[in-house]
């Protein structure tokens, strides 16, 4: 009747339009009284919003600002309780969908910038809180990213790894702890059992459980001199290398006052004493690469950081218990590798120094094939320094081996550069690789023999060792490849070399745009947007390195880069070693050759899709887990389709998720194992 009268008021000719206008504003006001409150729109935070977990509620990991502190942070004194444990079927990456290509993966251009698509800055970044409730078996439920039916397919079931008699569970590697296949090696006279022996099918999608009384490790650079005992529970290097320096135990700590076998008193004093006999090594200008072999607990490469020298230090998996183990737990890189049969999985001509204190290596077996390898990957100009008892004892066997060195490298053209004593009286050699090919072609033998175009595989990985002496590739002028300019402004020069490697095959403003896009995305958004602890990041892998332009983005913080290049894409590693920083050849769909719980944040970006295309996107998951140390992080650039694929599977593993921009899945590792994974088994 209101209704009426009011309209009684009006002419005929403006009645029709001011009814409709009532009845909009009537059914206005209806729709907004019984329309859901914007809290319970659809899931959007603040950028500085913590992580949701996806079986917890308990709290998250806290954002810092974009310029992250650099004070140590406390050591919490115990490790996180284990959350309860998920009860879950096993999934499938059937039908994953192309996303952008990324450098490698069959791109129309070699534009790489274009690959990672940039923030949009034209409007507020918004993390995404992707982590729902869980069900009564602990099954995660909740919103996904990309849809595609990811938010309903089963998820995957997890158990402990079974692990082969003598092998410690807590610290399996599938590649190097394939006991069925070392069994049946035939021989094992060139350490053919310390080399990798992958399992094949079903390869590995178990978890690797922790150590009694794990712990979060100790902050950089307190790390580098001492680390929890219980994280590495392994005394025997303790025992075998009491008079050496090496390690001690102290309380619930082991203690590394930087000794060695062949540097007693410290690692710091030989460092020096190197440069006193050799000044034109100049530490952490013109050289900045070293290769350590043999490494021990890694103090040479260490210590080596404070003269802004990065150290790929190596050994295998041997006897001396944990050395590779201890080194990463301290912050200081290091490679599970060994010169046996194999190439090692660098390219040619990387390293500018390459350093061998008491490595026990026969460098002259099998023709020369171990010192061979160190050839192929020193830079030409580069120095091979040699801290061994041959250079300095007179016993009948260090002299056969000295005489044998001396003809070896007389055979490759290596320059003696310097051959003294410390005052310890330890003797160390310095050799010279040469810069030009005259020395090679004037050689009255040819052995051992130059290798012809076709010989030797220019990709190292799983290629035998060289049998030849592969000759860098030279200018008009006769002169092999130049040295880089000095450290740090040879970071972000591409450095065109006279090599047939790709370097050539990239041009400089690809290399810029790719330098300028990271730095500009690190900043903006990983730094700002990410709830990431970085003062508490020490070691970090890019599993998608391209030209290393995430790693240069993060020169000037408190940390180092892996960076690793598929076997299968572009070969941009020289690239990455010209510009200063370290790497590695990988394949992932094969466990790393690393221990587990070694790094802190493990990146990719646009390498997912390719990879699920030979291997189960749970086996990917179980590797990047086994790697990642708990409490730690795992960030995935990809489409919102691949990310939808990836995120319940960590969700499975009891990851904490979140999806910054649409574009970035970031997930925080917790303490969470399944019940049988909760002891070791030796």
């Amino acid at each position: 009747m209101a209704i009426s009268s009011a309209l009684s008021f009006l002419s005929d000719r403006k009645r029709p339009v001011v009814v409709s206008v009532f009845l909009f504003l009537l059914l206005s006001s209806l729709f907004l009284l019984f329309s859901p409150a914007p809290a319970a729109l659809p899931f959007f935070s603040s950028p500085s919003s913590h992580l949701s977990s996806s079986s917890s509620s308990s709290s998250s990991p806290s954002t810092v600002a974009a310029s992250p502190p650099q004070t140590p942070i406390s050591v919490p004194a115990d490790a996180s309780p284990p959350e309860n444990p998920v009860n879950a079927s096993g999934g499938s990456n059937a039908g994953a969908t192309a996303g952008p290509p990324h450098l490698g993966l069959a791109a129309p251009t070699r534009d790489i910038s274009a690959y990672a698509p940039r923030p949009d800055r034209s409007t507020p970044v918004a993390a995404v809180e992707v982590g729902g409730s869980a069900d009564a078996n602990g099954t995660s439920r909740g919103a996904s990213a990309g849809g595609d039916g990811a938010a309903g397919a089963a998820m995957p079931s997890w158990e402990a790894c079974e692990v082969g008699m003598g092998v410690v569970a807590a610290d399996y590697i599938p590649c190097l702890d394939n006991v069925k296949a070392v069994k049946a090696l035939k021989s094992l006279r060139h350490m053919e059992h310390r080399e990798r022996h992958c399992p094949t099918a079903p390869r590995p999608r178990c978890l690797v459980p922790l150590p009694l009384g794990y712990r979060s490790p100790l902050p950089w650079p307190r790390s580098r001199d001492m680390i929890w005992y219980n994280n590495v529970p392994h005394p025997k290097l303790v025992e075998y290398k009491k008079d050496q320096n090496w390690v001690r135990k102290s309380g619930n700590y082991f203690v590394f006052p930087g000794g060695g076998t062949q540097f007693k008193a410290g690692a710091t004093r030989y460092i020096q004493f190197i440069e006193q006999i050799m000044p034109n090594i100049q530490w952490g200008t013109h050289t900045r690469t070293v290769l350590d072999v043999g490494c021990g607990v890694a103090s040479f490469g260490g210590y080596l950081l404070d003269r802004n020298v990065i150290t790929m230090s190596f050994a295998p998996k041997d006897e001396h218990e944990a050395q590779i183990q201890f080194a990463l737990e301290r912050g200081i890189p290091a490679l599970l590798a060994v010169i046996g049969t194999q190439k090692l999985p660098f390219p040619d001509n990387s390293f500018d120094v390459i350093h061998c204190a008491r490595c026990r290596v026969h460098w002259y077996a099998d023709g020369g094939k171990p010192l061979l390898e160190l050839n192929r990957v020193l830079r030409p100009g580069g120095y091979y320094i040699w801290s061994a008892t041959p250079v300095y004892r007179r016993g009948k066997r260090d002299e056969d081996d000295w005489n044998a060195m001396v003809v070896l490298t007389k055979s490759i053209c290596w320059r003696t550069v310097v051959k003294s004593k410390n005052v310890n009286k330890i003797g160390v050699v310095i050799y010279q690789k040469p810069t030009s090919n005259s020395c090679y072609l004037e050689r009255k033998n040819n052995e051992p023999p130059l290798c012809s175009g076709w010989e030797g595989s220019h990709s190292p990985w799983y290629a035998p060792l060289d049998s030849c002496l592969s000759l860098p590739a030279v200018s008009s002028s006769g002169e092999g490849s130049s040295w880089p300019i000095s450290w740090p402004e040879r970071l972000n020069i591409k450095y065109s070399t006279t090599s047939d490697n790709s370097s050539s095959q990239f041009s400089q403003e690809e290399f810029d745009s790719d330098t300028k896009h990271w730095k500009d995305l690190v900043s903006e958004v990983y730094f700002s947007e990410f709830a990431i602890n970085w003062s508490t990041v020490r070691n970090v892998m890019d599993m998608n390195a391209g030209f290393g332009g995430f790693a240069a983005s993060l020169i000037h913080q408190p940390l180092w880069v892996m960076n690793v290049v598929p076997f299968d894409h572009p070969d941009t590693l020289p690239i990455i070693f010209n510009r200063g920083l370290i790497g590695v050849y990988h394949d992932w769909c094969e466990s790393f050759n690393t221990y587990p719980r070694t790094y802190d944040l493990v990146h990719m970006s646009y390498l997912l899709q390719g990879l699920t295309n030979r291997c189960d996107i749970t086996e990917v998951a179980a590797e990047i887990d086994r790697i990642l140390r708990p409490g730690k992080w795992f960030v995935l650039q990809d489409t919102e389709q691949v990310i939808g694929k990836m995120d319940p599977v960590l969700r499975s593993l009891h990851y904490k998720t979140a999806i910054v921009k649409q574009q970035f899945l970031v997930a925080s590792k917790g303490f969470w194992r399944p019940d049988s994974a909760g002891s070791e088994s030796r």
